[in-house]
């Protein structure tokens, strides 16, 4: 006999009873507004594993008493899609929570379509992906989407507490003694994940002997035994994924020292050393850029050493390359610039290449005048002469703009005044 899993017994049979997800569940929130109007809509739940996507699509149809089924776009085909549709025809409509919704193919999503349309089914679909990058625009369009968000340590304590004391679904009947530090430990340690907490607390019941008094002690030993590691919601091909890699850039990029070397260490934890690398080497030319130059080659270089050394002590390179481009001083001004002369080049006219610095190296280039009357500015006082070098259309066309906050490109800066002086 199969045994139900605690964290699918204690799911919750009304939107009530959920935990969490106030902003969707809360009064006079959106879904809870959905329920009590007793009309839902088709929707899409997204979020982290373990924040109750499921559980709540459970929850919004047997609040109103709602005909239910659960497929899972993973291992149940058309045909399975084609018994729920016949039976919403016989009861008039019906739920379908569609677990992995991202993963529906083209002919699932053709043949659900029409179905969605004349509200013959309602959908709840459930994925941990965002919505916007996995799932077709046409199913999309017709679902409202929903992100939940990992549970709070207290949630997860509040969570814990119910399941302690529910006698029907829960080890209510049971005579358990937990520690505030197992309590504890269990809510810090999955990062919002309850179906991961519930399945470390049902481990850690099932696997400890009562005392003689036909007690359990759960103690913050069997916690850590029970529950292993810190669960990390980290896919390299997910969503958090960029999340990380984005909350990495924006935290070097903002001067933030100490939320750079945190989200660093959540790229080593996921072992991510490829991106890590790569999200340096960007960050140290385009967030730091002639603000300080010699960044950009030692990031390279700290890099390198990272993957010669590898996991662990690639840690340390990385750590030194992370905290100096992170209190670097930050400019951006040239590849700001080079983006404006790209812009220029893919949105307007700019012009041909003026007639003295085309490739004169042939014979026959002075006839057809190219490279005549080229100035070479060796050859002058300075190494420099004034010609133009735009082409007409732009001849005036300013791009580099020097940033005042950089010490290097201040003295740039005093370069390129005394050239525009000089070519006055």
């Amino acid at each position: 006999m199969i045994k139900t899993p605690l964290a699918a017994k204690m799911r919750p049979s009304h939107i009530d009873e959920i935990i969490g997800q106030e902003h969707l569940v809360g009064n006079g929130k959106i879904i809870r507004r959905m329920v009590e109007a007793g009309n839902i809509a088709s929707m899409i739940l997204f979020g982290p594993p373990g924040t109750g996507k499921t559980s709540m699509a459970f929850a919004i149809a047997k609040s109103l008493s709602l005909p239910v089924r659960k497929l899972n776009a993973v291992i149940n085909k058309k045909k399975d899609m084609e018994i729920v549709v016949e039976e919403a025809k016989m009861t008039g409509s019906i739920v379908l929570i569609l677990d992995e919704v991202h993963r529906l193919d083209k002919a699932r999503q053709d043949f659900l379509l029409p179905h969605l349309e004349d509200n013959l089914i309602t959908l709840i679909g459930c994925t941990t992906s965002n919505p916007y990058h996995s799932i077709n625009p046409a199913i999309r369009s017709r679902c409202h989407l929903f992100e939940l968000f990992p549970l709070t340590a207290e949630q997860i304590k509040d969570a814990i507490q119910k399941t302690l004391q529910d006698k029907e679904k829960g080890y209510g009947t049971k005579n358990i003694f937990i520690t505030d530090e197992a309590i504890n430990h269990f809510a810090y340690s999955t990062n919002g994940d309850l179906r991961a907490v519930l399945n470390g607390l049902e481990l850690a019941v099932s696997s400890t002997p009562p005392d003689q008094e036909d007690v359990i002690h759960i103690t913050l030993e069997i916690a850590e035994e029970c529950m292993q590691k810190k669960s990390f919601t980290h896919d390299k091909d997910g969503d958090a994924h960029y999340d990380v890699l984005s909350a990495f850039q924006k935290s070097i990029r903002g001067s933030d020292v100490n939320a750079s070397l945190h989200y660093l260490g959540r790229l080593i934890e996921a072992a991510d050393l490829d991106s890590i690398g790569r999200r340096l080497i960007v960050i140290a030319y385009e967030d730091i850029g002639l603000a300080n130059p010699q960044a950009g080659p030692r990031a390279v270089a700290a890099v390198e050493a990272a993957e010669r050394l590898g996991f662990p002590e690639a840690r340390i390179p990385l750590a030194v390359a992370v905290s100096e481009l992170a209190l670097s001083p930050k400019s951006n001004t040239a590849y700001k610039a080079l983006d404006e002369a790209l812009n220029d080049i893919r949105t307007r006219p700019t012009g041909d290449v003026p007639l003295h610095l085309k490739d004169a190296h042939y014979k026959g280039a002075s006839k057809l005048g190219r490279g005549v009357n080229y100035k070479y500015p060796h050859n002058y006082e300075g190494n420099w002469i004034k010609q133009q070098y735009l082409p007409n259309e732009i001849k005036d066309k300013k791009y580099f703009k020097p940033n005042e906050n950089s010490k290097f490109e201040r003295a740039l800066k005093t370069v390129y005044e005394n050239i525009v002086n000089k070519s006055k």
